[in-house]
């Protein structure tokens, strides 16, 4: 079984590469402002622009991130979380290549589901 990336993701509506380098400013630890991630002692903080068509309301800002590459592991994961809930955005092939959906939990969590090319 492959190892899984579990973390926050942020929209902060066009301001993510600011909002990343003050945390890393604050937390330390790596910044990789290309891939608007910050690793720090193992948990990993990852922010997104967003889209301009949808913008962030507040309480819909956050997500919880689960990333990794074992595919069948992670669809099943995916359909579970919708099992009651509902799903925002299917799994959809990125232009990077990775697959990515969005889901919201019977809870009212939003996750964000993302399967890299083994």
């Amino acid at each position: 079984m492959s190892k899984m990336q579990l973390g926050p993701y942020i929209n902060f509506q066009g301001q993510a590469r600011e909002a990343l380098e003050f945390y890393h400013q604050v937390l330390g630890g790596k910044l990789d402002p290309q891939a608007l991630r910050l690793e720090v002692n193992g948990a990993v903080l990852i922010g997104t622009d967003g889209h301009p068509s949808y913008p962030a309301k507040v309480g819909e800002n956050m997500a919880v991130a689960l990333g990794g590459a074992d595919e069948t592991r992670l669809t099943k994961v995916f359909n579970g979380l919708a099992d009651g809930g509902r799903i925002k955005g299917p799994l959809t092939e990125q232009p990077g290549g990775a697959r990515v959906g969005y889901v919201m939990d019977k809870f009212g969590i939003n996750w964000v589901v993302s399967i890299e090319k083994a």
